[in-house]
């Protein structure tokens, strides 16, 4: 039996619109590009603007409210790397950064233009699942849940979506 996480993740811009992202220095992910975000604290009872408004203060200092965040997608993946599910709330972040973060434990920062997304190295569940989904319905809506026992996702279902078809990238 797998443990069953859930996380956040914030993708953030700064006011020319490039993507404050994070290189992670450890697991998962290790070595990749990804938005910023972290696990919940449910032991807490946290939800997941909670969660997103705490992960945004302590990573980039960013003081943040509800009212700046906006829930464009949630995602169930099971058996991440045969390791973990994962219930993931992605957020849009509506107020833009002021200059990029300082490096911390966790990793890097840098800003990138979402064209250098697909040259980037980002997680390939990333690849395949959230980035076509941020770049072509961030402003609505998508619910999905993939298997990714295999490493990559497989069995994707869109459960809800605002967008009229279904994102590029998911068969």
């Amino acid at each position: 039996m797998l443990p069953f996480k859930i996380s956040v993740l914030i993708f953030v811009r700064d006011e020319a619109g490039e993507l404050l992202l994070l290189k992670r220095n450890k697991e998962p992910n290790r070595g990749c590009w990804s938005p910023i975000g972290g696990k919940l604290e449910m032991p807490l009872g946290e939800s997941p603007y909670e969660c997103a408004i705490r992960e945004a203060q302590e990573e980039t200092g960013m003081e943040l409210t509800e009212d700046d965040l906006h829930l464009f997608c949630m995602i169930s993946e099971k058996g991440y790397e045969g390791k973990t599910h994962w219930l993931m709330f992605l957020f849009d972040c509506l107020k833009p950064i002021i200059g990029l973060p300082d490096d911390f434990d966790e990793g890097q920062f840098a800003f990138y233009k979402e064209s250098d997304i697909d040259h980037l190295p980002v997680p390939e569940t990333d690849r395949k699942l959230l980035w076509d989904i941020y770049r072509q319905d961030r402003s609505g809506f998508t619910a999905l849940r993939a298997n990714c026992m295999g490493g990559m996702p497989e069995d994707v279902v869109v459960e809800q979506s605002t967008y009229p078809r279904k994102p590029e990238g998911l068969g």
